[in-house]
């Protein structure tokens, strides 16, 4: 529609083929251009595509959604700043920290709106498990467990399943928990012979003692994407893909059939498979909020303030975590030891070696 906030995009992949068509269902927003250097690309309404980016700029745009490959978002995030173009940056932010840094600094530093799409925050399951775990329906909470498993998808060449996927389960614990990370262990696997790694495994603990798991994977065929806190009362279970949440309670009672005590334990109880509004986690994340700017702001907004622990760099010392193959940990703590049972100091330096178990009995890729 025209009259409203004038929105460009830059990529016409699977991401970007979902924004094109979410940003012309939008109220208030009018879909101006389209940036994609591949000839032949189309978009519902007669929209201009563009092959160049100072043509994109050219088109008088008040925001832009980048949806193009990682590698690109540093160059492209920079020219939409100095421009004055606000922007939503899809996950991950850039292809280093210190990219995701110099990109923060130059929308800060000129007022702009900055974001990053990190659209499972806005899946109805994960929006109602975030709303029960502040009202303390769960209690203290003991553990988070997400497991995102799938085949490979052809698409993606430039990053591993850390920056792609991983990235969505290390922001949502920290989003529906409101507690950071404190420290993660990681391992990472290539067994189908790409440059980057198809499979992380990551343990790690949060600032309020929560322990989380994370299992990510590209070498699956059943495709899992699950989210499940445990703690006082029961454990939530949220499943992202039919934006279900269920809740296994403990049992209020004591069972006294001995013969079931032994096969379902004596804290199973009731279980609730909740109904809640289910809309589609995109058009939510894209909606415009009542102050009239697009909500892309609310994701992830790229400010100084976020940045020194933002998710994605959290998710960056993930992949050094798990690059290196040892512990690392994100805030001052007393010595620990790491995974081949390395002792670091506070500041992550190693302080001794200690002897390790034999190479061959665990899997893992050191960079």
């Amino acid at each position: 529609m025209s009259g409203g906030l004038r929105a460009g995009l830059i990529g016409l992949g699977a991401m970007g083929r979902n924004h094109a068509r979410v940003l012309n269902l939008l109220d208030g927003v009018e879909l101006v251009g389209v940036l994609d250097p591949a000839p032949g690309g189309a978009v519902p309404g007669g929209v201009p595509v563009v092959a160049e980016l100072e043509q994109f700029i050219g088109l008088g745009l008040d925001y832009a959604v980048v949806a193009c490959p990682t590698g690109l978002h540093e160059e492209v995030g920079l020219r939409l700043a100095e421009a004055g173009i606000c922007a939503l940056i899809e996950k991950p932010l850039a292809s280093t920290l210190e990219a995701s840094q110099r990109l923060v600094e130059a929308f800060e530093s000129r007022g702009l709106v900055g974001a990053v799409g990190h659209i499972e925050r806005y899946n109805p399951a994960l929006q109602s498990l975030r709303s029960r775990l502040e009202a303390g329906e769960l209690g203290d909470m003991y553990q988070v467990v997400t497991r995102r498993q799938g085949p490979f998808p052809g698409r993606i060449a430039d990053v591993g399943v850390v920056m792609d996927l991983a990235t969505h389960d290390i922001d949502l614990t920290a989003w529906v928990t409101g507690a950071q990370y404190t420290s993660v262990s990681a391992r990472t696997s290539r067994q189908s012979g790409r440059e980057h790694e198809d499979m992380v495994v990551v343990v790690g603990e949060l600032d309020n003692g929560t322990v989380v798991n994370h299992l990510v994977n590209w070498l699956s065929p059943l495709k899992e994407r699950s989210t499940v806190v445990t703690g006082e009362r029961g454990c939530f279970v949220a499943d992202t893909l039919t934006a279900d949440l269920t809740f296994y309670a403990n049992a209020a009672i004591d069972n006294e059939w001995e013969a079931l005590r032994a096969f379902r334990g004596v804290s199973s109880g009731d279980m609730v498979r909740y109904a809640i509004p289910k809309r589609e986690p995109l058009v939510v994340e894209c909606a415009l909020g009542d102050a009239g700017q697009s909500a892309c702001g609310c994701s992830g907004r790229v400010t100084a303030a976020s940045s020194t622990r933002s998710p994605n760099s959290t998710t960056w010392f993930v992949l050094q975590a798990s690059t290196a193959g040892r512990s690392k940990r994100s805030r001052p703590s007393p010595p620990r030891r790491g995974w081949n049972d390395e002792v670091f100091s506070d500041d992550g330096d190693r302080l001794r070696q200690q002897p390790s178990a034999p190479r061959d009995c665990v899997r893992k890729d050191h960079g």
